[in-house]
């Protein structure tokens, strides 16, 4: 299995597939997309051998204040969250992620497929579990990245059948 990386402002072009969205902490944390990135490049071969995945990622490799890049940065998060097949949601420690609790309150509010994960130290984190619960109880919030990703790799198995 190969990782298609597409960063944000990169417009994917829905070609491959299944798609998971790395939503979750892109300033004031470390990247922890690229550790996503190399767990999912590194392991996943060895769990889930197969078909590829399109990982979209909306941290830049570079961001500038410039005018009209927090917009252009919205809209690409916008479009490319309802492109995904699937949402990996990640909350560390070092950040409230005000923006990603938004966006998890809004998608598990639908049927897409969501993996999420907060770290025990995420100053949120019994507020993730319980909203998720009562929304979508069948969604357990993981403790770590890895196990984390350790469920998209189920999914994209039971979705392939890889």
């Amino acid at each position: 299995m190969r990782a298609r990386h597409v960063r944000a402002m990169e417009d994917w072009d829905g070609q491959g597939g299944p798609v998971i969205f790395l939503a979750g902490g892109i300033s004031n944390c470390a990247d922890w997309q690229s550790v996503a990135v190399g767990l999912i490049e590194d392991t996943f071969p060895i769990l889930d051998p197969g078909r590829d995945i399109v990982l979209l990622n909306p941290r830049r490799a570079s961001y500038t204040d410039a005018p009209g890049e927090a917009e252009r940065q919205i809209r690409w998060e916008y479009r490319h969250l309802r492109k995904a097949s699937a949402i990996l949601f990640w909350f560390p420690s070092e950040t409230l992620c005000p923006i990603t609790l938004y966006e998890l309150g809004a998608w598990a509010m639908t049927d897409k497929p969501l993996f999420v994960g907060a770290d025990p130290a995420y100053a949120r984190r019994l507020d993730v579990v319980e909203q998720l619960h009562l929304v979508r109880p069948e969604i357990r919030v993981q403790d770590t990245l890895h196990e984390t990703l350790q469920v998209a790799a189920w999914w994209r198995r039971e979705m392939t059948g890889a």
